[in-house]
């Protein structure tokens, strides 16, 4: 008995084919797969200068881990953004003791920007403009009903406040 080609792979790569077929499967597609995740803050000095440079606001996402508010507005809003419109967006991890950059450039960490912008709930959006002043009102929580046109509202207000 003849066998055809034995395709042989790790089980790493076993498992990503198996992932794009359901994902190709499901309609979502891989650019939606890919979108599903957001930079983590490592300077917002830095972050905040290249959506300046871009002349839109960075938009920052104060999440919490495993937080299924965050999951929704990450995966199916600001992630699709960022990929596909290129809006600058970075996450802070609420209570991570990651470190990251002020906006003045001073090192810090996740949780103490979370303190010092006295955010309580997850997810809270932050739009910020030149210097790290606050170019939108903050959108805190999560609506399913009226999220998109909250955020697309805020979005307007805040790239008005960029290039006015």
């Amino acid at each position: 008995m003849k066998n055809g080609p034995v395709m042989l792979c790790s089980r790493r790569q076993g498992l990503r084919a198996l992932g794009a077929l359901a994902l190709g499967a499901s309609g979502i597609g891989a650019a939606r797969a890919a979108a599903g995740q957001l930079p983590l803050s490592t300077s917002l000095k830095n972050e905040l200068a290249r959506a300046l440079k871009a002349r839109q606001p960075l938009v920052v996402m104060v999440s919490l881990h495993r937080c299924p508010w965050c999951a929704e507005v990450r995966t199916n809003y600001l992630a699709p953004m960022h990929a596909q419109d290129g809006l600058s967006v970075v996450q802070v991890d609420m209570y991570s003791p990651a470190g990251t950059r002020s906006v003045r450039g001073e090192p810090t960490t996740h949780e103490a920007l979370v303190r010092e912008w006295n955010v309580k709930v997850a997810p809270t959006l932050l739009f910020l403009g030149a210097g790290g002043k606050e170019v939108a009102e903050r959108l805190v929580g999560m609506s399913p009903d009226f999220y998109a046109a909250q955020l697309d509202g805020r979005l307007a207000r805040a790239r008005q406040a960029i290039t006015a």
